[in-house]
């Protein structure tokens, strides 16, 4: 039997065929996420640690599902199918033909237990080996072992492994529990797989008679006992999903606070797997961070606020914002109540502020779009100011069509540019305007109809109310702010005309 703790395992099959049917869904379990990554891409990851020879997925329940996943993520893995769903042994027996003649070691694991590594496998692997077993079984000793497989043992070997529906009083009295992941010497395994019966309550073939196989015919059957039971913990409904993502979430948290980001409230932050922070990143609470979201350092994210594969670049602020698919460079302010949706790229320095909808928007650098705007199919350049209220209309009930706005452009509050459309460098748009046609560069466009008095209105329509009172008290008052304003006006014209 091999020894070297280096030599790749002949094979890992991983047992994908149950039907979840406790998780009460239409897609397979092995389909739902933890930490926003399918349960069953763990299983694989873990076993491709172990560089095997052979990669083989079991698969049966909802198997165009699961297939789906794997030929997308994992194309070199053999597919193999439970035609019928009898038992543990059944399942292996099934992917014993795709293995070959080897009798090197074969890994036996499951899709539905997310939080096994790599290098838990690998310690398995290399206690095997060391031992020189014909067999070795992961396990964890746990507090409450109901439900569970128990290990007993002989003298410290194992003698047996009995379910929990078989066992006697005693035997559930013992808290070593099975995991259901082995390594197998290859001949072991195939001799035992072929001396199955179903000879039990279930009516199943039991892969853990394979143990008492071994055992008969003078084999060791070895334990390698981990510490940290959330490894063999497996997901069978949807409570226990929502631990297994509690708990898995607490410690990408805990990597990341010690790795050197602020996170203020753990509790209320989730971070998921495939997410990358660099050092001094401040996370506030009430933050999801989700997909392939980056954030660089002295970036500060939330209150409040869901990102989905977004990239956040240096010092950048982002409050209470639901953004996707999108990109905010270094220095810019995003929020409060923002939402970016696929295709905003939003400049170095740039603004998008308080109930400002993106969408496919490329904003310059410099430039801002405080608030109360809906800006889609726009391309911004730098040092543009876009006022309050204004509407980038980009669909006329059949076509998106984009807006340009050139560097160093002033869009006044209130105004509906219409696309297509062109704003030239340095153009003005009037407040309230609805524009329609191009604007050339440096100029002033005014689109709205000119202001109508009516004077005296209020005292002819309403005589004796508030609003008379206080026009008689005030007639002809101007506000000194306008006042101002307007004399500052007069004074720059007349420079301009000089």
């Amino acid at each position: 039997m091999t020894t070297s703790a280096q030599t790749p395992v002949s094979a890992v099959i991983v047992l994908a065929a149950g039907g979840g049917t406790r998780m009460k869904s239409k897609s397979s379990k092995l389909l739902h996420p933890v930490a926003g990554r399918a349960m069953l891409s763990y299983a694989l990851d873990a076993a491709q640690a172990l560089e095997p020879q052979k990669l083989v997925v079991v698969v049966g329940h909802l198997r165009e599902q699961v297939e789906e996943l794997l030929n997308e993520n994992y194309p070199l893995v053999t597919i193999v199918e439970q035609p019928v769903r009898n038992g543990t042994g059944g399942a292996v027996k099934c992917a014993i033909p795709a293995l070959g003649e080897t009798t090197r070691e074969v890994v036996v694991t499951y899709g539905d237990v997310p939080m096994l590594t790599g290098e838990t496998l690998t310690e398995l692997v290399a206690a095997h080996r060391e031992s020189r077993n014909a067999c070795t079984v992961l396990t964890a000793v746990v507090p409450d072992p109901t439900g569970y497989g128990r290990i007993v043992r002989d003298g410290g070997q194992v003698s047996r492994i009995v379910e929990h529906k078989d066992a006697t009083q005693e035997e559930r009295q013992i808290r070593e529990i099975n995991s259901g992941i082995y390594v197998f010497d290859g001949t072991v395994l195939r001799d035992g797989l072929a001396n199955l019966t179903p000879d039990n309550q279930q009516g199943e073939l039991y892969l853990t008679d394979v143990l008492g196989y071994a055992r008969e015919h003078n084999g060791n059957v070895g334990a390698y006992i981990t510490d940290d039971i959330w490894q063999t913990e497996g997901v069978n409904d949807r409570v226990q999903l929502a631990r297994m993502n509690a708990e898995v979430n607490r410690r990408i948290v805990e990597r990341w606070m010690l790795d050197g980001v602020t996170v203020v409230d753990p509790k209320t932050t989730w971070i998921e797997a495939d997410v990358d922070l660099e050092s001094d990143v401040t996370i506030l609470p009430n933050t999801q961070l989700l997909g392939a979201t980056s954030v660089a350092t002295g970036a500060v994210i939330g209150p409040d606020t869901t990102l989905r594969d977004v990239e956040v670049g240096e010092n950048a602020h982002v409050i209470r914002t639901h953004g996707e698919l999108s990109v905010i460079n270094m220095d810019a302010r995003v929020g409060p109540f923002a939402r970016l949706r696929p295709g905003t790229v939003l400049g170095v320095g740039g603004k998008i502020g308080t109930f400002v909808e993106t969408k496919n928007a490329q904003i310059g650098d410099g430039s801002k779009v405080p608030h109360l705007c809906y800006c889609g199919d726009a391309f911004i350049g730098e040092g543009v100011n876009v006022g309050a209220g204004t509407i980038f209309a980009n669909y006329d009930g059949s076509h998106k069509s984009p807006t340009h706005l050139g560097d160093h452009v002033f869009i006044g509050s209130n105004t509906v540019l219409v696309a297509p459309l062109n704003i030239g460098a340095g153009a003005f748009v009037a407040a309230g305007s609805a524009v329609v046609e191009d604007v050339p560069p440096g100029a002033l466009a005014v689109a709205r109809g000119r202001e109508h008095l009516s004077t005296d209105w209020v005292h002819r329509k309403r005589a004796g109310s508030p609003a008379s009172d206080a026009a008689n008290e005030s007639e002809g008052e101007i506000h000194p702010a306008v006042a101002e304003a307007r004399a500052k006006l007069l004074e720059e014209n007349q420079e301009d005309d000089q």
